[in-house]
């Protein structure tokens, strides 16, 4: 079995910022590209940003320059640093992991439970 466990969503004032976690828990063998999605009322899930096992990262032009992605390998963690927050940034959140649970074993997307952010004053 394997998790994802999000946290540090909240409620935070426009032009403030907040930093999101996911760890990913359980029968690992190992972890590739992981992302961050968000969905807000009424709209479609939609790609924040994502990075690759080696560092590499792609944001969406919505959040470039105010989110940073990074993780930390040894703590199969993944970060959403959230700068500049802006009231359409509202949404939840869902950390989302490649993950290949045995050396052979095929590659296969897993999910978070999601957590919330609100930008409002």
């Amino acid at each position: 079995q394997v998790q994802l466990v999000e946290s540090g969503g909240g409620l935070v004032q426009p032009g403030g910022s907040l930093r999101l976690s996911c760890a990913a828990s359980g029968s690992v063998y190992s972890l590739n590209v992981m992302g961050w999605y968000r969905q807000a009322p009424g709209k479609e899930r939609e790609l924040v940003a994502t990075i690759t096992r080696d560092g590499r990262t792609s944001n969406a032009v919505s959040v470039k320059g105010r989110f940073t992605i990074s993780r930390d390998n040894r703590k199969n963690t993944v970060y959403l640093q959230m700068n500049s927050l802006k009231p359409e940034d509202t949404a939840v959140y869902y950390c989302n992991a490649n993950i290949r649970v045995t050396m052979m074993g095929p590659r296969t997307d897993y999910w978070g439970q999601g957590t919330q952010v609100t930008v409002s004053s």
